[in-house]
């Protein structure tokens, strides 16, 4: 399974969380248990983070996910709201007791949301039912071509 770049990614904004906490990138790095080198890539621009990476980037600088993660609620999806959970596919799937292969094709809304699914999916991110069946549309009935 290929990871798509981590869409809504807010490099400035991690880098005045990091300056405004008095981290150096070192420190950062350390905190989270990522390297120096993928720091300054994000920082950068060269590379966007992985999500597991970011969910400790955030614990180390004491902040949401959706600090480094800038989507409007209205315009997410459900693999944002998944983000924003600091979740992979594979331990979301895991906690909503379906396939990472069913999860994705959630996501990219390629096959049906059942109600069963939704409400595992709504407990597993611990959001409301009706913001996991919205962010399911929005991604379904994107332009296409529109990334997710």
């Amino acid at each position: 399974m290929t990871r798509r770049p981590l869409r809504g990614f807010d490099r400035e904004r991690l880098i005045d969380l990091r300056t405004e906490k008095g981290y150096t990138r070192g420190d950062l790095a350390r905190f989270a248990e990522v390297s120096v080198a993928a720091v300054r890539a994000w920082e950068s621009g060269q590379a966007t983070p992985q999500v597991d990476r970011l969910a400790r980037v955030a614990a180390a600088l004491d902040v949401s996910m959706s600090e480094l993660v800038r989507i409007p609620p209205h315009d997410r999806y459900l693999g944002d709201l998944r983000v924003q959970a600091g979740l992979t596919q594979p331990q979301l799937a895991l906690q909503a007791g379906i396939s990472t292969a069913s999860l994705s094709s959630l996501e990219l809304g390629e096959t049906s949301l059942r109600e069963p699914v939704a409400e595992r999916l709504a407990r597993a991110l611990e959001v409301d039912t009706a913001e996991v069946r919205a962010a399911y549309e929005r991604a379904r009935t994107r332009p296409p071509g529109a990334p997710v």
